[in-house]
């Protein structure tokens, strides 16, 4: 594979080839463009990779859900778009509360979600019980949503990456990148076996956006989350739905093989300068608990293995998409909560914004957060 040197510029490097990233160079290559994609791992293989696939409205923020909305339809005719299967499983969902304070918070979720277009509906234990007979006696509400399923996060980068191939993007897998620098007209990066120059840049690193936007002299802060996730030995049918709770500390589906995959969110010990960080094994077991407690048929399975996920939260909890503030030709992507159910369309509005083309939905650009972080200073400038 030829790597793009100095003197011959492609028009955009996109730097990260996680969901996101692969996306914004998949559909920038097919509007003609030169694109060269450059990961210091595989292509959707380190967050994209190790998540739990899930595709869902109920873990959502309300302002997120039309985002959310069409990344399902684009998964779910994959086929279609990319040219090849993503291993989409369409089923239920099915969000719970157990204490008085979760059926609070999953009243008024359900509210302001239902209000920004998701199909939700509040419904009682008895209904909630009927949706899932496997559910645990202790529900005290439940909101259903027919929108909801889970991809195979492994397929999913075996197929970017025959789409990407087939497209011309010139993939650089397993090379870190030590920088960019404007230069000239555009810009300069290089790294382990290569030195390109690109009329634009994307940085789409993840929980790395945070140095990677320190090359442009942009301070952003970025909160790495370390998820625990973990999978049981292959089960009898327990679970027809994806299931969670209000909390957000419990996240179940079941596999065409019978593994159940245990989600939540419990944190782990990790941060993003280190390739692996440490599962905390008194957070695994209250995953765990909590799984059996509202599944109890998993009360007999066996834990096969768990692993670490990193997932990247801005300031806000929003993404951050658009151009990078005083960096012309410069722009970045990432830090979507639920990510992964978005995270196609996500790329196709970036993609859009970069080819001068109108995206369909507005973006996220990084200035509110700048501003939010220097705001006393500037007051006290002001004044």
């Amino acid at each position: 594979m030829s790597v793009p040197g100095g003197d011959r510029p492609v028009d955009a490097a996109v730097v990260g080839a996680g969901l996101m990233g692969a996306s914004v160079a998949l559909f920038l290559a097919r509007a003609g463009m030169r694109v060269a994609l450059i990961d210091r791992g595989g292509i959707c293989r380190s967050a994209s990779g190790v998540n739990a696939g899930t595709l869902t409205l109920h873990m959502t923020r309300a302002a997120l859900i039309p985002y959310a909305m069409r990344g399902f339809e684009m998964w779910a005719d994959a086929s279609a778009w990319l040219g090849h299967d993503l291993g989409v499983t369409r089923t239920d969902g099915l969000c719970c509360a157990f204490t008085k304070d979760e059926a609070a918070l999953l009243e008024e979720r359900t509210r302001v979600r239902a209000a920004a277009g998701a199909p939700m509906e509040l419904v009682s234990p008895a209904r909630a019980r009927a949706i899932e007979p496997g559910l645990g006696e202790g529900v005290r509400l439940a909101t259903f949503c027919p929108i909801d399923g889970f991809a195979s996060a492994y397929l999913t980068g075996l197929a970017y990456r025959q789409a990407l191939v087939a497209a011309g993007v010139q993939v650089l897998e397993h090379r870190p990148v030590d920088g960019a620098e404007p230069a000239g007209t555009g810009f300069r990066m290089r790294g382990q076996g290569f030195d390109i120059r690109a009329a634009r840049v994307v940085l789409a690193g993840g929980v790395w956006l945070e140095p990677m936007l320190r090359w442009f002299g942009i301070d952003l802060p970025v909160k790495v989350l370390v998820n625990q996730l973990a999978v049981t030995e292959r089960l009898a049918p327990v679970l027809r739905t994806v299931l969670t709770v209000a909390s957000g500390l419990l996240s179940l589906k079941q596999f065409s093989n019978g593994t159940v995959l245990v989600g939540g969110g419990w944190q782990g010990r990790g941060d993003r300068g280190h390739a692996t960080g440490t599962l905390l094994p008194e957070n695994l077991l209250g995953n765990l608990r909590l799984a059996a407690f509202a599944l109890p048929a998993l009360r007999d399975g066996r834990l096969v293995r768990a692993w670490l996920g990193l997932e990247a939260e801005t300031a806000d909890a929003m993404p951050a998409i658009g151009p990078v503030p005083g960096t012309p030709g410069a722009y970045v992507i990432g830090s979507v909560h639920s990510g992964y159910t978005s995270g196609p369309y996500m790329g196709r509005l970036l993609a859009d914004l970069i080819l001068g083309r109108t995206p369909e939905r507005p973006l996220f650009p990084i200035d509110r957060l700048l501003a939010a972080a220097r705001g006393p200073a500037t007051e006290v400038a002001a004044q």
